[in-house]
């Protein structure tokens, strides 16, 4: 969900402007990605390197996850969708990490969309973390070299929840730029990619249906043939 500065920038307004425009727009693409029948929708939130970014921002962008939950709780349970979230979870701000715990135990029974936020999340460091709980299992003598394989790397990834639908099928990426910003490195390996120049805040219902169309039109071969 990329280019909330730059839209705001564009408003003549500060960051945070946008940074809240982002967020109404949270609500809105995801009671549209729940119509449209998507069973997964997963928002890269805030990366492990955006701790980097000034204080005030990064403590502005740690209470919106608080004010997300506060207003749209209610509507997330009424369009029966499951909120879960993906992160270093532990290093975030009590109040933010506990109202993401509050949400995920609020719509644990609900069985429509799921709504995956990545929050202190980056790929890299996701995947590290899986080498060396692979290693510990090898040194305990509960698992072999030999017997590490995709199957196992995908189960120790913070996506293994997921189960079939931990490789997403669409990556959408807003504002224009074209990269991954190591988000879900392993996960996209097959992924159809889309990139649109509109900025987050901007990023509508009818965009994300031209996304999608734009996949139905796709061949995906997995490296083999059609």
């Amino acid at each position: 969900m990329d280019g909330n500065g730059r839209w705001a920038k564009a408003h003549h307004r500060p960051r945070a402007f946008g940074h809240k425009a982002g967020m109404d727009n949270v609500k809105t693409i995801t009671k549209a990605a729940s119509q449209m029948g998507v069973k997964v929708l997963t928002l890269y939130a805030f990366s492990t390197e955006n701790w980097r970014r000034p204080t005030d921002e990064v403590n502005y962008l740690m209470q919106l996850p608080i004010d997300f939950f506060n207003t749209f709780l209610p509507e997330l349970m009424a369009e029966n969708v499951q909120v879960k979230v993906m992160g270093f979870l532990d290093q975030l701000p009590e109040k933010t990490r506990q109202v993401t715990y509050d949400a995920k135990a609020q719509t644990a029974a609900n069985t429509g969309m799921i709504l995956n936020f990545a929050l202190n999340y980056g790929s890299r460091a996701e995947i590290t973390v899986a080498v060396q709980e692979l290693a510990q299992e090898v040194a305990a003598g509960r698992l072999t070299p030999e017997q590490i394989d995709e199957q196992q790397i995908s189960q120790h990834l913070m996506t293994s929840d997921l189960g079939r639908f931990a490789d997403p099928d669409l990556l959408i990426r807003t504002s224009g730029e074209l990269r991954l910003s190591n988000f879900l490195l392993w996960q996209l390996a097959y992924s159809e990619f889309y990139f649109v120049d509109v900025h987050w805040p901007d990023f509508s219902q009818q965009d994300l249906a031209q996304a999608v169309a734009a996949y139905q039109q796709r061949q995906r071969r997995y490296g083999g043939l059609a």
